[in-house]
């Protein structure tokens, strides 16, 4: 039996080869959000430096890795094809409703691409701006570690 929210989109996204099935895996997933805690304390440290595109990128990481843990305890992970924007998907379709960070997944990644991907009309991240990231990507780290020591996930 799989988790019952967003079941019909992880489906979708299966067949359209943006999600795989692999192996599922509770060290993948808490390898995840150790590497998504060291990132969030890195960004903090950034933003405290004034490096504000390196703090918005490494809170997106942290905010896409807490995401993907979710997704590696059920056996998923996303191709090459699906990138960033399925792990994104994935976790709105099923956690959307009830963990707020995941809703600012979007505009987090949309963002963090402006930035990374510059143009002169496009200024970089401000201070706000990286603050706010890290808060997100904190929320999202928080909510995986209660959905994932709960244990209310099971292999898709």
């Amino acid at each position: 039996m799989t988790w019952a929210p967003g079941r019909d989109r992880i489906a979708d996204l299966l067949a359209a080869a943006e999600l795989e099935q692999v192996e599922p895996s509770g060290e993948v997933a808490r390898r995840l959000l150790d590497d998504a805690g060291r990132h969030i304390a890195t960004a903090a440290t950034a933003l405290a430096t004034a490096d504000l595109a390196g703090a918005y990128q490494l809170a997106y990481d942290a905010l896409r890795k807490s995401a993907a843990s979710l997704l590696a305890v059920q056996g998923l992970r996303a191709t090459s094809r699906g990138g960033h924007v399925a792990v994104q998907e994935a976790v709105l379709a099923q956690f959307g409703s009830t963990v707020r960070a995941f809703r600012a997944f979007s505009r987090i990644r949309r963002a963090r691409n402006s930035f990374e991907y510059p143009s002169p009309a496009t200024p970089g991240p401000a201070a706000e701006d990286a603050a706010d990231a890290i808060t997100v990507a904190t929320q999202a780290r928080d909510a995986a570690t209660t959905i994932l020591d709960q244990r209310v996930l099971t292999p898709w």
